[in-house]
Parts: C-alpha cells; structure tokens; sequence
C-alpha cells in the first residue's frame, strides 16, 4: 500500500502596498492564482478587511522603515513571489519650484522602499528557488520610467532609478534562482494615486482622465502580475510595458471630441 502524498503548501505571494489599488486588486487575483497572499501596507484596518476577503495574511509594512522592514520579513520565512507595488507620486511642480521634500519622499517610497523589502526577502526568495519552486521579484515600475515630461520631474526620476534597479537586479541574479520582472503601466486609473498626487483636489485628478474612453484599471495591471509570475521557471519576462490604446505616448493621449487636447498624462 502506498503511502499518502503529503500535501504541497501554496507558493507564499508577498505584496507591497495591497491596501488600495493595484496592491490590492493584485493580492485578489494571486489568491485566485492560488498563492497564500501576504497582503502588507501601512493602513492594517483596511488589509485586514483584504485579509478576510481573500484568505490572506496582514502583515502592517511602512517600506520607508527599516525596521517595518526587518519584521515583515520575521513574519515572512518563506516566499516565492515578492510585488513591490509600494510607491506614489507628489505633486506636479516644474524642477525650478519644486520641493525636494516631495523628490525626497518619492525616491525614498518608489527606489529606496523596493531596495529595502527586496533585500529583506532575497534570501527567503532565493532558498525557494533551491527548494525546487523559483522566486520572483516583480517591480512595480512605469512608463514615467521610461520617458520624462513636463511637472513630473521628481516621480519620472524616482521611477527612473526603480527601472534601473530592476534591470540591474536581473543582471546579478543571473546563474540564480531567481526571476526579476518591472510592470510599466501608462495611463492607470485608481481610487488614490491621482488624488494623492494632486494633494487631494478631485477636480485636478479627475481631469487627468478627463475624456479618455478606456484608461488602463488596478484589475488590468494585476492581471499583468500575475501572467508574469505563473509562467513556466525558464520564462522571465524582464519588462513589460502596458498602456491603455488611447495613450500612444506621456504626450499623446486621444481624447473624445468634447474635450480639448491635454498635458501629458502623469502616469
């Protein structure tokens, strides 16, 4: 008589910023993918209602903090999948009146927040590629990444620097089990980014999409995720840049007729 197979433990999915927004469309749709979702962000009483939705873990995760750092990953032994989806933009001045405490802030939250949860959760990432299942770390990046434009100076930048760790990540896993995928959306319309960016004016975020039929939505961009990171091992999609069809470019956005031609959308 043959002796039971035990049961194989589900992937361990950690996700960054999962209280709102891609964060948390993403946590969603990896529990459905059948990962054990960790859902981290600063806002517990919001992962916590996540948390019971989807049968996740809520972990309370401030990336700016290095020792909300150190006990996520006390709290996180073991983990396949990290998403850094923590990040934010603030404010839309020109270089010459522009605060460096917003620049600050950005590169800290966007750059500085994904160096800090990657380098906790490396060796957990890299100790499940040994075990037989690869880790993957997923940046959650932009095409402000990619190309500048005018007032987004401090977020182009700091997304700039997330593209970069990105690719140089790949570069030194190399020969190692572990993948490094960056998501780069366009135009993607949440509850909060555009909001937060204009310091909470609704009418200014609101204008951002004024006019554009179909503007890439949270679901959209963690159906991205998780396509990346069910793939098979040997498939590593290093970069993979998504727009809504109506955003050709950061400085073309077709708009309907009702609405007159735009600045660049500050995706």
């Amino acid at each position: 008589m043959n002796a039971p197979v035990a049961p194989v433990a589900p992937p361990v999915a950690v996700v960054t910023g999962a209280s709102s927004g891609i964060g948390a469309a993403t946590a969603r749709q990896l529990a459905t993918a059948g990962f054990a979702v960790v859902a981290a962000a600063r806002r517990l009483d919001r992962l916590r209602s996540l948390a019971e939705e989807i049968g996740a873990r809520s972990v309370r995760l401030d990336v700016t903090s290095v020792e909300s750092v150190a006990a996520l990953a006390d709290a996180v032994p073991e983990c396949q999948v990290l998403v850094n989806n923590a990040g934010g933009a603030f404010g839309m001045e020109p270089v010459e009146s522009a605060d460096v405490e917003d620049w600050r802030a950005m590169y800290d939250v966007n750059v500085l927040g994904v160096l800090r949860v990657t380098q906790a959760l490396l060796p957990a990432l890299e100790r499940s590629g040994q075990a037989g299942r690869i880790g993957h770390v997923v940046v959650m990046g932009s095409t402000a990444g990619r190309i500048v434009y005018p007032g987004g100076g401090g977020y182009t930048a700091a997304k700039h620097g997330a593209a970069a760790l990105a690719e140089t990540l790949r570069l030194e896993m190399c020969g190692r089990p572990v993948r490094v995928t960056e998501i780069a959306p366009g135009m993607v319309q949440t509850e909060e980014f555009a909001v937060n960016r204009f310091r909470g004016d609704e009418e200014q975020a609101a204008a951002v999409y004024a006019g554009v039929a179909a503007p890439l939505s949270a679901d959209d961009i963690a159906g991205c995720v998780t396509w990346c990171v069910t793939r098979p091992a040997h498939v590593d999609i290093d970069l993979l840049v998504v727009k809504p069809l109506a955003q050709a470019a950061q400085h073309l956005v077709h708009r309907e007729a009702d609405f007159p031609p735009a600045a660049p959308a500050p995706a």
